[in-house]
């Protein structure tokens, strides 16, 4: 009788190995961008002031809400292709080409440009990614980044609106 298996079981999905990790270490970065930039809107839902406060406290709580959302599918597809997902602040701050929002909290209209750097960093990051899944076939990764970029993309140009005179 042969020993019991110690390792991991092999992954066989048509990905090879040096795919895989690179897609999910692209998928990272996207997973610590997405919960940073869920952070920092939750903070300015809970922080916004001023005469647009219910307009922008309704729409952070959406785009949080959305962000939230979006984190699980991303680290389980990273989990689909072998890898574990980051899951603590100390990662996510490696990680994230977001940067972390100041302690004192910023005025209204700074908080919405904040914003729209931060979804346009989040779709920078899920194109960086999109070449690599499109060279492996990856196709789950592919649709997974085409929905992402289509969110930020939207939520950017929405946010962004609010900052014209």
């Amino acid at each position: 009788m042969p020993p019991p298996s110690t390792g991991p079981v092999g992954i066989h999905i048509g990905i090879s190995e040096e795919n895989r990790g690179a897609i999910a270490a692209g998928l990272s970065r996207l997973l610590a961008d997405t919960y940073t930039l869920y952070l920092t809107t939750h903070n300015f839902h809970w922080n916004v002031t001023g005469p647009m406060f219910n307009t922008l406290h309704a729409m952070f709580m959406q785009q949080y809400t959305e962000l939230w959302n979006a984190v699980d599918p991303i680290a389980e597809r990273i989990r689909s292709l072998g890898h574990v997902a980051p899951g603590s602040y100390a990662q996510f701050g490696q990680l994230a080409s977001i940067k972390d929002v100041p302690t004192t909290p910023p005025k209204a209209l700074e908080m919405v440009r904040i914003l729209v750097e931060g979804h346009e960093a989040v779709a920078r990051t899920a194109r960086g990614v999109f070449p690599l899944a499109d060279q492996a076939n990856d196709e789950p990764t592919a649709d997974l980044l085409t929905q992402r970029l289509a969110v930020h993309e939207q939520t950017a140009w929405m946010l962004r609106s609010l900052l014209e005179d």
